[in-house]
């Protein structure tokens, strides 16, 4: 069976806007254009789009999306195995952040007596989603899945102090590094305080350190946009310096 634009959208239930931009951006072609000038969309199309919405709905970004359905060794198959393992994940994170509200309610009228540690279950849940949304291809291709599987789970097994600690060493990072930047100098005492306290915060959620994997993840940090503007939201320039820091510290610098 074919479709239009139209009919197609209407089917998947998203706009001849986005459809018409998917193929401006290469990430959806139609299977041909009739003679009316009228995108035409086969079967194989409407599986794409399948495919392309699965990962929308699982935060990715069009471009990462584009890259990886573009690689030759994708398979339909495979990657449908894939969203349903992490539709899984997804579907148990917001049941026990939905478990979480309904014993706090009950909680709150007097019914049961929570324990402080109850409250937070789901959120751990929420951050590895989190970051799995926003950084978890690049990660795993650089890493493995077997690092940051072990990752998650460290995670998931945070005590609440252990969380607060991560928590607070992320702030005092940021703060360091803010007054680390203002002297230009990567190998000043406060910027490599930075540098260890980055340390101390990696193995919160790393199985083993190693200089190597630190130095990379710094590396990272300058190589991915995102990773810069977060780092540069405040002082431009900032992932630069921490790259450089990190690199002094566990002496991979190369210049």
């Amino acid at each position: 069976m074919e479709y239009t634009v139209q009919k197609l959208g209407k089917l998947a239930g998203i706009s001849t806007r986005t459809l018409r931009y998917y193929h401006e951006i290469d990430i959806l072609r139609p299977a041909r254009i009739n003679s009316s000038g009228y995108r035409i969309y086969g079967q194989a199309e409407v599986d794409m789009l399948q495919q392309i919405l699965f990962y929308r709905e699982l935060g990715l970004g069009l471009n990462d999306i584009k890259n990886i359905i573009n690689e030759p060794t994708f398979d339909g198959g495979n990657a449908l195995v894939e969203h349903r393992r992490k539709l899984l994940e997804k579907r148990e994170q917001l049941d026990l952040l939905i478990a979480n509200v309904d014993k706090t309610i009950v909680s709150q009228s007097g019914g049961i007596n929570m324990k402080n540690k109850e409250k937070f279950e789901g959120f751990k849940e929420k951050m590895i989603s989190d970051n799995e949304k926003k950084y978890g291809s690049e990660i795993r291709s650089k890493y493995g899945d077997d690092a940051v599987n072990k990752s998650n789970q460290k995670i998931k097994g945070m005590t609440q102090e252990q969380h607060d600690e991560v928590t607070r060493l992320e702030e005092e990072i940021t703060l360091n590094l803010n007054e680390a930047f203002k002297t230009g100098n990567p190998e000043s005492e406060i910027a490599q305080r930075v540098a260890e306290l980055h340390k101390k915060w990696l193995c919160y959620y790393w199985g083993t350190y190693s200089k190597e994997a630190h130095a990379n993840i710094a590396q990272m940090y300058v190589c991915d946009e995102r990773f810069t503007a977060y780092y540069d939201k405040e002082n431009p320039g900032a992932a630069e310096f921490l790259r450089d820091t990190i690199l002094i510290y566990t002496g991979t610098n190369q210049s």
